[in-house]
Order: structure tokens, then sequence, then C-alpha cells
């Protein structure tokens, strides 16, 4: 049997969580760039790990962002043409370099590929690039989910000081018994202490009150 002809076998890790072979089998992907020889081949693995691809040239004006992985053929302007802005990408980007053009190294740093695939292709190659650039854009994601969950956590608790100042002001609470009230309210309606809060802020705010006055 020759390296052509082998199929990834499905398997199980240890822990019976899926391997990244089956992870692929669940995927979608889009290759932007010509049909070659190349190209064909690159088709060809993706499809060997039963991802769902389909191929789209010339090159649109919008690279296509409805598919977990994108291959993408170099261009100078890459940047210009994707949906997305830095750091926040809605497929994993690999882009496909030439075998003997000049690539700029800015124009390919302002992509913020997540793997690169240089010409001439290999199987180990094309494996290579979907693993990483799905690992990577995997990655990326769970990091803008921390920081979003960091920014509603930086939110709700200035949401709180706003609200316990509030209270201070408007009752002569001392701070731990304004924060205790807070805590109490929210307990009492089954709602989270930084939506009390807000609610605290948004009715004086209706009412034209300044509580740094």
């Amino acid at each position: 049997m020759n390296e052509m002809s082998r199929k990834p076998q499905p398997s199980r890790d240890v822990g019976g969580r899926k391997t990244m072979v089956q992870e692929l089998a669940d995927l979608s992907a889009v290759v932007v760039a010509p049909v070659d020889d190349q190209v064909g081949m690159l088709l060809r693995e993706l499809q060997r790990f039963r991802m769902r691809v389909r191929q789209v040239w010339p090159m649109p004006e919008s690279v296509p962002a409805d598919a977990d992985v994108v291959y993408c053929e170099y261009s100078p302007d890459l940047a210009r043409r994707l949906p997305w802005i830095p750091g926040d990408a809605r497929s994993a980007l690999v882009v496909i370099l030439p075998a003997t053009e000049a690539v700029h190294a800015d124009a390919l740093c302002h992509a913020t590929p997540n793997a690169v695939l240089p010409r001439p292709f290999t199987q180990n190659a094309v494996l290579s690039s979907l693993v990483l650039a799905r690992s990577q854009f995997s990655y990326e994601r769970r990091l803008r989910s921390k920081i979003e969950k960091l920014d509603d956590n930086l939110r709700s608790m200035r949401t709180v000081e706003r609200a316990k100042a509030i209270l201070m002001a408007t009752r002569q609470m001392p701070e731990t018994e304004a924060y205790g009230f807070i805590r109490r309210q929210a307990m009492d309606r089954r709602v989270s202490a930084s939506a009390v809060a807000a609610a605290i802020v948004d009715s004086f705010e209706l009412l034209g009150y300044d509580h740094q006055q």
C-alpha cells in the first residue's frame, strides 16, 4: 500500500476523547486558489480526512468566512480581502505560499495567518498546516473568551462600585452595608449582584442623579 492510498484510521485517545483525525472529519474547508496539480493534491488530502471541501477562484474581493478552515493563495493585499479584523478571525487561515514569487513579510504579517503552506506541497506539510492552523485558531479563540470574561467582570465591578456610591450618598450607608444590601437584593431576586447594581445605577441616572456631586 503506497502513501497516497493510506487513509486516516478513526481512533480515540486514552481518555475516550476524539482524536485530531476525528475532529477534522467534522470540519469544512474552502481553498481559495487556482486548480493545478498542487491544489488538486491539497483538495484530495483534505477530502481524505472526510472534511467538506470546496474550491474558489478567481480570488474574491472578500475571502469566504463560512468554513472552519480557509486555505488562501498568498496575495500582497490579502489582509484587505479578509472579512474580519486582526485578532477576531472567524476561520482558521492558512496562507499558501508561492514557490518562486517573493513574499512581502509585512503583507504576510498583516494577514495574521494561523499557519502557512509552502509550495510544493507534501502530505506531511498539508497535515501539519491543518493541525497547526486549527490548534492556533482554537487557542486564540479561548484567549478571546477569557478576555471577554475579564472585561465583563471589570464592568460588573465598576457597576457595583457605582451602585455602592449611590447607596452611600442617598441612604447614608457605610460601604460594607451598601454592599450587603446589594447582595441581599440579588439573593432575594435570584439574580446577580451586578444586575441589581445596574438597576440601581440606571434608576438614579434616569432621575438625573449624579453620585459624584
